[in-house]
């Protein structure tokens, strides 16, 4: 699943609107759809803003685990 599927699900999961999230975030409904349909990549910054904003892992927006409130595991040496 690519990032911006993800986005899109966690989105329709919480029961927002892309609008809702837009005006919420002070982005553009455009640059929100271009996110989730992976035509733009969001900045870090973003993805982190995004990740705050719907209560998700960046490993879970980012493809790196299966569930949502994943927690990060220590790396062993």
């Amino acid at each position: 699943m690519s990032i911006g599927s993800r986005l899109k699900e966690i989105r329709k999961s919480k029961g927002l609107t892309q609008k809702t999230v837009a005006e919420a975030l002070d982005i553009s409904k455009p640059v929100l759809s271009q996110y989730e349909s992976d035509q733009r990549t969001p900045s870090v910054d973003r993805l982190l803003t995004l990740a705050r904003f719907y209560r998700a892992s960046l490993d879970y927006i980012c493809e790196n685990v299966w569930t949502e409130d994943a927690k990060a595991e220590k790396i062993q040496d």
